[in-house]
Order: C-alpha cells, then sequence, then structure tokens
C-alpha cells in the first residue's frame, strides 16, 4: 500500500488515506470512542468528503484504543440538555445526527469494512452491524444496552438485528442487554469473522485493500441490491438486478474483466 496521508485535523475521529482506502478511527479512547455532537458533525464531515473522493475505493472503520464505540455519551447529553430542564428528545437526536450517519454509510458507494477492535455497546454495537463487512478481534464484545436504561435499540438496530441472527436472538438481545462475544457473533452470522486481537488491524487492512483493488464499480451495485433486498418482493428484485446488472455491464471494469478473463490474466481494475 502506498504511503498514509492524512486528513485535516479532527478533534474526536482520524480520518487517513492511502492506495484506495480510507481508515476512519473514533478517536475518544478516553471514553471507549463513545458519541458526542461533536464526534457526529466530524463523522458526517468526514464521510461526505470520503464520498467525494474518486480515489477512494473502500471504507474502514475502527476504533482507537480498547474499545470500538460505547455508544451515546451519557455526559454529552447531559451538558447538551435543554436549559429549561425538560426531558431531552432523543427523536430529534436520532433524526439529526445518528440516522443520518446511519444511512450514509449504506448508501456510501463502495464496501465499508469495520474492524471492531473492542466492546461496542448501543448505538456503538449498530454502527458496526450497518457496515458491509465486520471482523472483530476474539476479545471483542456486542452489546444492545438500550434497555438497561430504558430506551429502545436505534441506529437500525431493530432492523439489522432479525435479519442478521433472526427474532428470537434479536429480541433476547433487546430486551435482556446480553453480552454477545465476537466468535458467538460470527458462529450466529452477526459479523464475518473473529479474529486473533494482535490480528485485527492487519486482517482488515489486508482485507480493505482486496476491496479497493477490485471492480468497485459492480462492488456498489450489490451493495444497492443487497440494501434494497429486504424491502422488495421477488419480482421487484429480479427487476432491480436487470437494471443494475445493465450498468455493471457498461462499466468499464467489466470490459477489463473479461478482457482479463480471455487472455488468461489478472484484471486491472480501476473502480470505473
Amino acid at each position: 500500500m502506498s504511503e498514509m496521508s492524512t486528513d485535516k485535523s479532527y478533534k474526536t475521529i482520524l480520518l487517513e488515506r492511502a492506495g484506495g482506502v480510507a481508515t476512519l478511527t473514533l478517536n475518544r479512547p478516553d471514553k471507549l470512542n463513545s458519541f458526542t455532537v461533536e464526534m457526529h458533525g466530524e463523522l458526517r464531515d468526514a464521510l461526505k468528503a470520503i464520498a467525494g473522493d474518486g480515489a477512494t475505493r473502500c471504507l474502514l472503520l475502527t476504533g482507537a484504543g480498547r474499545g470500538f464505540c460505547a455508544g451515546q455519551d451519557l455526559s454529552d447529553r447531559v451538558m447538551n440538555a435543554d436549559a429549561g430542564g425538560r426531558a431531552p428528545d432523543l427523536g430529534d437526536s436520532l433524526e439529526n445526527r445518528y440516522n443520518p450517519l446511519v444511512r450514509a454509510l449504506r448508501a456510501l458507494e463502495m464496501p465499508v469494512v469495520c474492524a471492531v477492535n473492542g466492546v461496542a455497546a448501543g448505538a456503538g454495537a449498530n454502527l458496526a452491524l450497518a457496515c458491509d463487512i465486520v471482523l472483530a478481534a476474539k476479545s471483542a464484545s456486542f452489546i444492545q444496552a438500550f434497555c438497561k436504561i430504558g430506551l429502545v435499540p436505534d441506529s437500525g438496530g431493530t432492523w439489522t438485528l432479525p435479519r442478521l441472527v433472526g427474532a428470537a436472538r434479536a429480541t433476547a438481545l433487546a430486551m435482556l442487554g446480553d453480552k454477545v462475544g465476537a466468535e458467538q457473533a460470527a458462529a450466529w452470522g452477526m459479523i464475518w469473522r473473529a479474529v486473533d486481537d494482535d490480528k485485527l488491524m492487519e486482517e482488515a487492512r489486508g482485507l480493505a485493500a482486496q476491496l479497493a483493488s477490485q471492480a468497485t464499480r459492480g462492488l456498489a451495485l450489490v451493495k444497492r441490491a443487497l440494501n434494497a433486498s429486504a424491502a422488495n418482493s421477488l419480482d421487484q428484485q429480479l427487476d432491480l438486478e436487470r437494471d443494475l446488472q445493465t450498468l455493471a455491464g457498461r462499466t468499464r471494469d467489466y470490459q477489463e474483466g473479461v478482457a482479463a478473463f480471455l487472455e488468461k490474466r489478472a484484471p486491472k481494475f480501476e473502480g470505473r
């Protein structure tokens, strides 16, 4: 991979780009990378920059320190509470911060790899599950912690969990708030793979580099098809596959893939 370049200075995240991969690191390790209003703003800015960068073909998301993300920083919420002492409007927080973040990740026209390096709790767990391919250190864990403080799983958790692990497990996880270790999460199909702690970033970077070298326009269309499948009938999905395949067939990467196959050589995809 080429030399890593560091983007503009952020206070709560790090953004580095090299070799077609953007590495976005949640960077509040002393607070287990929990969300603040400031972090949401910086993530929004970084994802916009990544989406508009024609050289970036894969996003790798991870956390600094011993945790991936512990969800909402409750002290930040108190600090930003209504001065009149009224109950906070948590729906407003979802509408203006968490929901746009999940939508941005799902809509990003490139593969998104998540490397979960420690605890992923609450919105942190569901942020990870919103990514396309999730690797986790064997010591990592996932916790739907919302029920512990009387809340509902958000950030897509009530949509994602049943589709990944089934209704029975999703209901128990949401209502009991039990911790799920990385190996159990992999066995249940919640994530792609659990790896040794000291190999996590090596594997994650290798996977991201592999994806960035592939036909990433086609991978973006794969992502669009899979995202739509849950709401579509079979007939609707067949029609969508037809339309997306039409687009894929017009890409330079498809032409290169066919040429490489016929010439018995490795393809050189450009993501176009």
